[in-house]
């Protein structure tokens, strides 16, 4: 909650203030000005000069009360929330006061610092292109960059009158690497001849040369080279007939020499990671999702390669184990500031509140736009920033219900960046779950508009939900599978028309290994693969457990079970969920008939001495050895060293028959017959 001072301003009295609501939802002392930035400063100098945290509902002048608190030696906090253009310009501004007191609210929640990733360039470029275009381009950025030109399949190219950089001939086959460090494969690789004259004559070509370069300059009006390419740092790419892109490119590429740090957008536990183990595949949705590549197998778990992720978020989102985990910022402290919006929403008598999840780039400048130049945001939508749209995953919904929105949207572009398949994903498994559990069928809409008018009329209609009638005030702490068990079991609690089991669709993070008793030798090779531990054993007794909150649908269990006993069922079962672990098969021991010792289960052991029986190395003089299978790992050595097992001694086996045999039965037959 907020603390305090908070300075609220009306902006030369174009909006409402709030003040007394502020006051008492966010337990803080409010100062009120009319122009605070301007002929009121000297006020905020004068609370600044007294210490503590400070609050100020505006964001476009924070850079000026940033340096006049700094100037001044504040040592407290100082934060700002945009209460202008989400609440006060806007036809609802007069009933806005409980949306102004959440927006003071979630600002304070403290963010944790952006952890970063260096990339380093030394200016190293390969110019790949098709004609004079790229020569131009390399001629151009010669000064600032040590350029190569690769051209690709070249008609007749004019040589340089001086060679001022080398230029080859070349197509690239293969591409791996982000600013500072591509790596290339080159085909039909060759130097061209000092003797060239009219256009450029070649050597002798050949394949499979390789490159490094610390950036690509793609202008051969090809495919692109990599996934998502205009997310990849470092890889620039223009249409060559496109002058206005050309110059654009050559002006970025010119700048890009020295050290970049972008952030490390997503955290990673590699002993959480449900991929693989023994050689099986399990889950692979985070690399089914990533539209750069960054993410590939690594053994028993996958490696993401922070240099190349570009932040989306869908593997975060998507990742059941929390072995992918997003950092901007984590997922406990943007449920913080969701249950800061949410909570004193509700405690300043605000109803209805839908939520509305939004990033920066697109998002943040639309409702800026509505504000402007429309009606604004409605006084119940209270907006949520995120990094990406595509981060949001079933945790947060699950939460926002649960806290008491009536609704969720979630803002995104007319034409997205990439692939929202992870997202409509997430949606699709929150909306059968919210809606079993009576909070409606239309909760969670997605809205995908680059015109803020289509945004208004989107908000307008109504959402045709059933709010919970007994919100949730759980504090989000945890990692972030931890969070997602206790959100859905908070959304649960809160349900208007809870219910105990949810059937899923496939490929849900939830459900239950459904264990056939009978086929089951309780080998516990599905305990050794199950990555989660949701399926466990018993050192004492033979026996298989399973905890269903811990499963994530992996199929790790179900490929491993050599007696195709374990089947998977997505759901939710929220009384297996409250649950500590359940005996799925329990035995019991069988008891080494020498020591004593437990081992292995009286079943299996009975089922083996069965099978053997009559077998020639356990009957005749062979009898004693059957007493072996009854015994324990210790006691079975010890009895073969001393009764001296004959490893050969087997009954004679019939020789092999050969051509030879044959054809000497049939000369005997044909013998006969004479």
């Amino acid at each position: 909650m907020t603390a305090g001072t908070t300075f609220l301003c009306s902006c030369e009295e174009t909006m409402p203030l709030h003040g007394e609501t502020v006051a008492k939802a966010c337990r803080t002392k409010v100062r009120t000005a009319d122009q605070l930035c301007r002929k009121e400063l000297d006020f905020f100098k004068a609370v600044v000069a007294q210490g503590g945290d400070v609050t100020v509902a505006c964001t476009q002048e924070a850079p000026l009360f940033s340096e006049v608190a700094e100037d001044l030696g504040h040592a407290g906090r100082l934060t700002f929330a945009n209460v202008r253009e989400q609440a006060g310009w806007s036809a609802d501004a007069a009933k806005a006061g409980p949306k102004t007191a959440a927006l003071l609210a979630a600002a304070t929640v403290e963010m944790p610092p952006i952890q970063a990733v260096t990339l380093e360039s030394k200016g190293v470029a390969l110019v790949y292109g098709r004609d004079e275009v790229a020569v131009e381009v390399a001629r151009r950025l010669s000064a600032s960059l040590d350029v190569t030109v690769l051209l690709t399949r070249p008609g007749e190219v004019a040589p340089q009158r001086e060679t001022a950089f080398p230029v080859v001939k070349g197509t690239i086959i293969a591409a791996r690497g982000h600013l500072g460090a591509f790596a290339l494969v080159v085909d039909d690789y060759a130097l061209a001849a000092p003797s060239s004259r009219r256009s450029y004559l070649w050597q002798a070509p050949r394949n499979g040369a390789s490159s490094t370069s610390d950036l690509v300059i793609d202008l051969s009006g090809g495919v692109p080279l990599f996934p998502a390419h205009e997310l990849r740092p470092g890889y620039l790419r223009a249409d060559p007939r496109d002058a206005a892109a050309v110059e654009k490119l050559i002006g970025e590429a010119s700048g890009l020499v020295g050290t970049f740090d972008k952030p490390r957008f997503v955290t990673f536990t590699a002993d959480l990671c449900a991929h693989s183990r023994n050689k099986i595949t399990g889950c692979t949705r985070c690399l089914d999702l990533c539209p750069t590549g960054a993410i590939s197998p690594d053994g028993d778990h996958v490696a993401i390669d922070p240099a190349v992720c570009a932040g989306c978020g869908q593997c975060a989102a998507a990742c059941p184990t929390g072995a992918a985990a997003y950092a901007l910022p984590p997922v406990d402290a943007m449920l913080g500031r969701l249950r800061a919006l949410l909570t004193t929403y509700t405690g300043a008598g605000g109803t209805g509140a839908v939520l509305l999840v939004h990033d920066g780039d697109h998002g943040l400048p639309l409702i800026d736009a509505l504000a402007r130049f429309g009606a604004g945001l409605p006084a119940h939508v209270l907006p949520l920033q995120v990094n990406e749209i595509t981060q949001a995953g079933p945790e947060l919904f699950a939460a926002a219900l649960a806290y008491g929105a009536a609704g969720v949207a979630v803002l995104g572009r007319a034409r997205p960046k990439h692939d929202l398949l992870g997202l409509m994903r997430t949606l699709e498994t929150t909306r059968s779950v919210v809606a079993a559990l009576g909070y409606g069928a239309d909760v969670i809409r997605l809205v995908e508009t680059d015109d803020p008018d289509m945004l208004a009329e989107a908000l307008a209609v109504p959402f045709a939900a059933t709010p919970s009638p007994k919100p949730s005030t759980f504090l989000p702490m945890g990692t972030k599978r931890g969070l997602l068990e206790l959100s859905v079991l908070e959304l649960h609690d809160a349900a208007p028309a809870p219910v105990d089991v949810i059937p899923l669709q496939a490929g849900a993070p939830f459900g239950k290994a459904h264990v056939n008793v009978e086929a089951c030798t309780l080998c516990l090779a599905c305990v050794s693969a199950c990555p989660t531990a949701a399926l466990s054993d018993n050192p004492d007794r033979p026996m298989l457990r399973f905890t269903e909150s811990l499963c994530v649908q992996c199929g790790l269990c179900e490929q491993t079970c050599p007696e195709d006993a374990i089947d998977l069922v997505p759901q939710l079962d929220f009384v297996a969920w409250r649950e500590p672990r359940r005996v799925v098969k329990e035995e019991e021991p069988f008891h080494c008939t020498a020591c004593g010792k437990a081992f292995g289960t009286k079943s299996t052991i009975e089922r083996i001495a069965a099978k053997l029986e009559g077998h020639w190395m356990f009957s005749g003089a062979n009898a004693r050895r059957r007493e072996a299978l009854f015994m324990c790992e210790d006691c079975r050595v010890e009895r073969v060293v001393n009764e001296g097992f004959d490893p050969y001694g087997a009954q004679e086996r019939p020789r092999v028959r050969t051509s030879e045999d044959y054809l000497a039965e049939a000369k005997a037959g044909k013998d006969g017959l004479n």
